[in-house]
């Protein structure tokens, strides 16, 4: 009788105290944390922009990338001073994307 009394107040005080630590339990997260991505290796296309095979001008061009498309910067490539390339990684959801969508190349900047 007495260990099913401690087993339920024991279950009782989990039930409640537990789900406050939890997502969706309560408390409530500061507004000061992490809504948009703070990611200083992502950037946003502002223009149309193509995606090169390879950093250079003359390289097969791969995809025009739309306005607004999120692209994540992988390295950086100076071929002259006024010259600089980026390898990107195009955003993508790898469960449901076809496997052979070319996701990584080059833009000029």
């Amino acid at each position: 009788m007495i260990n099913n009394v401690l087993k339920n107040f024991c279950l009782i005080t989990f039930a409640l105290i537990a789900p406050i630590t939890l997502p969706a339990g309560g408390i409530q997260k500061s507004l000061n944390q992490n809504k948009f991505s703070h990611n200083p290796n992502e950037i946003i296309l502002s223009s149309n922009t193509s995606l090169y095979s390879c950093p250079e001008i003359y390289a097969k061009e791969l995809l025009l990338l739309d306005v607004g498309t999120s692209l994540t910067v992988l390295r950086n490539w100076r071929v002259s001073k006024s010259e600089t390339w980026v390898r990107v990684e195009l955003a993508s959801n790898k469960f449901l994307d076809d496997p052979n969508k070319i996701l990584k190349g080059w833009i000029k900047m």
